[in-house]
């Protein structure tokens, strides 16, 4: 049984995983800051309190662990660095590691051009966050989803770093259902930074703009 870390629990797209990744019979540690937040959480889950920048929390959450999947907001990059810093001090190998599409300004055409825009000005901690991870040893795989929607689906395509990016939305449903299946084959997109994005989604921006 797959042990797998949550940092960020709370979050939108944990909240979709958590159920998936408990059907797969991963034995889940729920990490976040306000336990509140979670809805009913798995039977065989553990939820523990805390702050990813306080490792006086993180350091014992992560012992044992197998899988590390963080799904945070804020100061991504100096999360980053400590999660980096925990997992090296706890001999956690495997990271999984949601950040933005748009960090290496890979997203061609009028769309690129909309997303710049729009987010552009604030991404910059999580490309910071990004070249922690690929500096980092550990055995990653780093997503950039496409712009996210509440659709109730699972429909994905992937692009490799240095491609342009495809699409211009994706359902958190679909990232969620990823990771699952990352997090429960950890030998799947070892050391791999992908950008997620729903097939045929192409446009000037997403559709619900």
């Amino acid at each position: 049984m797959t042990k797998v870390l949550v940092l960020g629990a709370g979050g939108q797209i944990a909240r979709l995983a958590v159920p998936m990744l408990a059907e797969a019979d991963a034995e889940l540690t729920l990490f976040l800051r306000d336990p509140g937040k979670l809805a009913g959480p798995p039977r065989q889950a553990r939820v523990v309190p805390g702050d990813v920048l306080d490792r006086g929390q993180l350091d014992p959450a992560l012992g044992g662990q197998d899988v590390v999947y963080a799904n945070l907001a804020g100061e991504v990059d100096v999360q980053a660095a400590t999660i980096v810093e925990s997992m090296r001090a706890a001999g956690v190998q495997r990271l999984i590691f949601i950040t933005s599409l748009g960090i290496y300004d890979e997203v061609p055409g009028r769309f690129g051009e909309w997303n710049r825009r729009q987010i552009g000005p604030v991404l910059g901690p999580y490309r910071a966050a990004a070249d922690a991870i690929e500096a980092s040893g550990l055995d990653y795989t780093i997503l950039r989803p496409a712009w996210l929607t509440d659709a109730d689906e699972i429909s994905y395509e992937i692009t490799r770093k240095g491609e342009p990016f495809k699409g211009t939305e994706v359902s958190r449903k679909s990232v969620a259902a990823l990771v699952t299946s990352i997090a429960t084959s950890p030998g799947q997109w070892s050391r791999a930074n992908l950008g997620v994005n729903k097939p045929g989604t192409d446009g000037d921006k997403p559709g619900f703009y």
